[in-house]
């Protein structure tokens, strides 16, 4: 019934194995390492890879793995039960070594656990045919027919009465005497015990007055604090004055692209483009790779706050870590985590990931990865449950954020160069997200790599998308003229109107771009909500004919919930639309007004964890230079920043 069973560990290395086919299982196993365990995916135990059902166990003691494989068209009731019972076999047999020796010292002695599985097997599958199938009651049996229409009549106001009765009858209980309350002062609710009271000679009077003296000179000394900080300079925007009557003002008093700003003059270009907002501007300023976008605090950190609770037996210290981690701080380790000890933080947890943008059910499953990896996992002696928890959430965090394969644009476009073929890019997305702005920036930064570039434009729904392109292009070659580069355009746009076929527009592009020697071809296609069968339809056509080298989705770092929903039905229209065998899904992520968000930069999380694709590329602004590549530290320091 099972085709394998493995324990290895989390480095990689197999201590025993089982298998009961003779097709080999490591591509599962490995796409199980690729896909889960490497990209913190664990709080499922079931993943499914092509006809293979597989379940796993985490030993986070040990680092270890238990995984069990079997046909996915097969229901085995018994397989959770059954890899636990091999779980605690094997811990409670080995636990001696592997605390003494590790991974490796047990696989330099012999040991054999083939009886051990192949008896809690037989017993497991013996268990399951054991259960006799349950037998429906009849109706005869079943409670139901006992009754009679007199019992289920009932009378209005008999039911109160017994009630009533029943409450006068019963006895009333008398409290014992060591458990009467006694009566507190109504001036205080602050009780010290005996041995308080009794410490240095004070009564509980004076230490309460004692206590709340320290506590108001702490509170007075902080405020002190926070007011000898001196406030930030707030810049505000200067008025722009104007003419009393602008109808009759001339248009060179109107014109304000001459004046000053920040001491460098606007200009126009000749053919009427205005390049204001390209005064940073400048030839090999974006050369090379892309910076990677920094995330500074506005704010500085807030300092750790001391809460004193008073109790009626003990003064509990708290220390806070920005409001989200400071529940479980005074808890020290020593011991192996319990599911009950991480329970409130990670509910902490996930409400600070939601505030954050980041989706509802993409913040479940993390906060469940958590889980996963922690539990059972023995804390060193000098850590807490909440240091434990918060390090997990940021490495699981920069885990996912970290790209599963290499995308190197550049490099990419040398080896497309050397087979004498235009590298091709695809970008898609819902309506107004800015793929046609950000698909300008990307030119750019090619053309600052010496490349050329065609734009086709195929957006042929949209009013206006095509002249939105044309424009770009005209500015693009006013800061690349052709005289710097032989007479040949940097940039240049390949467009057939409105009303045509994209994928045929895309086709023709690319024959263009191979026979004038473009280096790469910039597909734009128009904007369609996940929802609308048609265009998605005619986007996958274009992309099954086409064969783009890279497929870029381009999505708002605004949205929360709604980056899931678009993601999953993009890959999923992209999937059951396609004309080839193997469908052609997203290959990476573009994510625009990135500089709107401040901190709540949870939109990444929730894209990178539901593709598994990187995120290339992410714009910063309006400028053609506002284009960065990812950095997934920062991204998860204001992701982590209360």
């Amino acid at each position: 019934m099972l085709d394998f069973f493995s324990i290895f560990s989390k480095g990689g290395i197999v201590l025993w194995c089982f298998q009961g086919v003779s097709s080999p299982f490591s591509g599962t196993v490995n796409a199980l390492i690729r896909s889960v365990i490497l990209q913190e995916r664990g709080g499922n135990n079931s993943f499914t890879h092509e006809a293979h059902t597989l379940k796993y166990k985490l030993d986070n003691e040990f680092e270890l793995l238990f995984v069990v494989g079997y046909q996915k068209i097969l229901t085995l009731t018994y397989v959770d039960k059954f890899i636990d019972d091999i779980h605690m076999q094997f811990r409670d047999k080995y636990r001696n070594q592997l605390q003494q020796q590790g991974v490796m010292g047990l696989l330099s002695g012999s040991f054999d656990f083939s009886d051990d599985f192949t008896g809690l097997l037989r017993v497991a599958e013996e268990r399951t045919k054991g259960k006799a199938p349950s037998v429906m009651k009849t109706f005869e049996q079943s409670d139901k027919s006992k009754k009679t229409v007199k019992s289920m009549i009932e009378i209005r106001g008999e039911k109160g009465k017994e009630n009533k009765k029943n409450k006068k009858d019963a006895p009333v209980p008398e409290a014992p005497a060591t458990e009467k309350k006694t009566e507190v002062p109504l001036k205080t609710s602050i009780t010290v015990d005996a041995g308080d009271a009794n410490q240095n000679g004070l009564t509980q009077e004076e230490i309460i007055q004692k206590k709340r003296e320290e506590f108001f000179r702490k509170r007075l000394g902080k405020e002190k604090k926070e007011s000898s900080k001196s406030p930030k300079p707030i810049k505000l925007k200067s008025r722009r004055v104007w003419p009393l009557d602008s109808n009759k003002a001339s248009a060179k008093e109107l014109d304000y692209s001459k004046k000053l700003v920040n001491g460098q003059s606007n200009t126009f270009t000749s053919n009427g483009d205005d390049t204001s907002g390209d005064m940073n501007l400048h030839p090999g300023s974006m050369a090379g790779d892309l910076k990677t976008v920094d995330y500074e605090s506005s704010e500085e950190e807030e300092e750790e706050e001391e809460v004193i609770q008073e109790t009626s037996n003990t003064s509990v210290k708290k220390r806070g870590f920005g409001g989200m981690f400071g529940m479980l701080k005074g808890l020290v380790g020593s011991k192996s985590l319990a599911p009950q000890d991480m329970d409130p933080v990670l509910d902490k947890m996930k409400d600070h990931l939601i505030a954050k943008n980041v989706a509802a059910d993409i913040a479940v499953r993390l906060c469940e990865s958590v889980a996963k990896k922690l539990e059972g996992k023995v804390m060193g002696t000098f850590s807490t449950v909440t240091s434990t928890v918060k390090q997990a959430l940021q490495d699981s965090l920069v885990q996912i954020l970290q790209p599963k394969r290499r995308v190197d644009i550049l490099r990419d476009i040398i080896e497309a160069q050397k087979q004498r073929h235009p590298f091709v890019v695809t970008f898609c997305g819902v309506n107004g997200v800015g793929k046609s702005t950000n698909l300008a920036k990307i030119t750019y930064w090619l053309m600052e790599n010496g490349f050329r570039v065609l734009i086709a434009a195929c957006d042929t729904f949209r009013a206006g998308a095509v002249e939105q392109l044309r424009t770009h292009t005209r500015r693009l070659n006013t800061l690349h003229p052709p005289e710097e580069h032989n007479g040949q355009s940097m940039v240049q746009l390949f467009e057939r109107g409105y009303g045509k076929d994209a994928a045929g527009i895309a086709m023709e592009a690319i024959a263009f771009a191979r026979n004038q020697d473009f280096d790469v071809v910039l597909v734009d296609t128009a904007g369609r909500m996940q929802d609308n069968t048609p265009l998605m339809t005619a986007l996958a056509k274009l992309i099954t004919i086409n064969a783009p080298d890279l497929v870029l989705f381009v999505g708002e770092a605004l949205v929360g919930n709604e980056a899931v929903d678009q993601l999953v039905k993009f890959n999923q229209a992209l999937a059951d639309h396609s004309m080839a065998e193997k469908p052609r899904l997203i290959d990476g992520i573009v994510l625009t007004k990135f500089d709107t968000i401040d901190d709540k930069v949870g939109a990444a999380i929730s894209m990178t964890y539901i593709t598994g694709q990187p995120i290339v590329f992410v714009g910063t602004g309006q400028t053609y230079n506002d284009l960065r590549s990812l950095n997934a530290k920062a991204v998860v320091s204001a992701l982590m920043k209360a």
